[in-house]
């Protein structure tokens, strides 16, 4: 397609968010350009784990499709693993009666796939180049384009203008600094790397181990490859001087189920191994003049409940039905766009703040990293063995199929009251005076875990 110099819309970053937001808008009838780096297949260790509750986002917007035909494996819920214990978690059924179904896949030919539909699209025109900076208008301060340089001729500058444009360059962001007050936190990493030739002992279902000192995830990306996420707190390991591989083998290993240990370290000997930050960033509202930061630019969980996709989905579908044609004709009207942007913040709460939550609440306690979190990390897995609700809620929650903010409340303090039960349960009678104290300290932990997560999305 000719490239032009002006458009309706730039989109800068051809990821998750920035295909599906490129075709929604398109499909509006507005002229959208794409902007992204490198158009090569990427190479992730994340964003693997679609939930039901982003697959049902894709659906409406139209790319249902893209999960098709790259050997994607279909989801039906989670194995949770402790102790040579395990609870099977399924998802509950959708709203419309359907199962509750998520996918997974390589990260990679998703995002192909989600190229080619937006390069199906008649008014959606992607420019391979790197987006240097936002070109503000030096009067009012206001964004009116992007100036990119050519992929390979970083000396050949092109300014781009369109009256609106969406940042939407991921997890390092290059932008944020620049538009978004608030910080990223990271307490952790991801060490990912790949079980070939493996099938899970639980077909279609995800599986965590609750390692002594942080979670394990492994889930199948296609029918030969099995997916390890190993949760490292803290500083790195490094993995040139093989303290990385060591830590794995000697601290690792052993919580894995005893029937993928083989495979594992089979794994670990030969496969690359790999790490992503696990960064935490709360949502912000959208304020400045003809710009929009969306995705991991703007908002980020740990992805131990692989909420990421399930929230950049519908976070496009939301914004798409704000900015539509028929509420707002053109871009230009800045004052519009930026009240559509409060009530964008309010609304996608609906979805997001229950998995913003989750995510940062189960990490805490998975990783437990004293003995009341502990306590609490027990309960839970407790909590889940009781079956019924006690599995379905939560699984709705964290699929994004029942978002409903005081059933996650519910039942993380129901899951505390049960780990004090069952504390007091596994210890004598003489203890009880300082079982009861110990039991005020776990409630009293429980609550500097969720409160302030409830406060950050509380706030504008």
């Amino acid at each position: 397609m000719l490239i032009k110099d002006e458009y309706d819309l730039i989109i800068v970053g051809a990821g998750i968010l920035g295909c599906a937001a490129a075709v929604a808008f398109g499909k509006q009838e507005r002229n959208v350009l794409l902007i992204e780096r490198d158009l090569n297949e990427p190479d992730r260790i994340v964003g693997e784990l679609l939930q039901p509750g982003g697959v049902i986002a894709l659906e409406k917007l139209g790319l249902a499709e893209c999960l098709e035909n790259i050997d994607s494996i279909s989801c039906h819920g989670y194995v949770v693993f402790r102790d040579g214990q395990y609870v099977q978690i399924p998802y509950p059924d959708r709203s419309d009666g359907q199962p509750g179904r998520g996918r997974s896949f390589h990260h990679g030919r998703f995002v192909m796939n989600l190229r080619k539909a937006a390069a199906a699209e008649s008014n959606v025109t992607i420019y391979e180049g790197i987006a240097n900076e936002v070109i503000l208008c030096p009067i009012t301060d206001r964004a009116i384009g992007v100036s990119c340089s050519k992929k390979g001729e970083s000396e050949v500058t092109i300014n781009f203008f369109a009256p609106l444009t969406i940042i939407a360059d991921g997890c390092f962001s290059k932008f944020r600094k620049e538009f978004i007050p608030k910080q990223v936190t990271v307490k952790s990493n991801f060490v990912g790397f790949v079980m070939t030739d493996s099938q899970l002992p639980y077909q279609n279902y995800g599986h965590v181990a609750l390692g002594k000192i942080s979670p394990i995830l492994m889930y199948q990306i296609s029918t030969e490859h099995a997916r390890v996420l190993v949760d490292v707190p803290g500083k790195l390991p490094s993995n040139g001087t093989g303290a990385l591989k060591k830590y794995l083998e000697e601290v690792v290993l052993p919580d894995i189920p005893k029937s993928l240990q083989t495979k594992f370290y089979e794994a670990l000997k030969t496969e690359r191994l790999r790490s992503m930050p696990n960064s935490f960033l709360p949502p912000s509202t959208n304020v400045n003049e003809g710009l929009i930061l969306l995705g991991d630019a703007m908002n980020m969980r740990h992805p131990l409940t692989g909420g990421g996709m399930t929230v950049a989905f519908n976070d496009v579908v939301t914004l798409s039905e704000l900015l539509h044609p028929s509420q707002i004709p053109d871009f230009s009207d800045t004052g519009l766009i930026l009240s559509k942007m409060q009530t964008f913040h309010w609304r996608r709460k609906e979805y997001c703040s229950v998995i913003n939550i989750l995510a940062q609440a189960l990490y805490t306690l998975f990783s437990a990293n004293d003995e009341n979190l502990r306590v609490l990390r027990e309960g839970c897995f407790e909590y889940f063995l009781l079956g019924g609700r006690c599995i379905s809620d939560p699984c709705g929650l964290l699929s994004g199929l029942r978002p409903k903010p005081m059933i996650l409340i519910g039942h993380f303090f129901a899951v505390a009251v049960y780990s004090i039960y069952c504390f007091f349960a596994q210890s004598s009678i003489l203890s009880i005076p300082q079982n009861i104290i110990k039991s005020f300290m776990v409630l009293y932990t429980a609550c500097l875990v969720i409160l302030p997560l409830l406060w950050t999305e509380c706030q504008p």
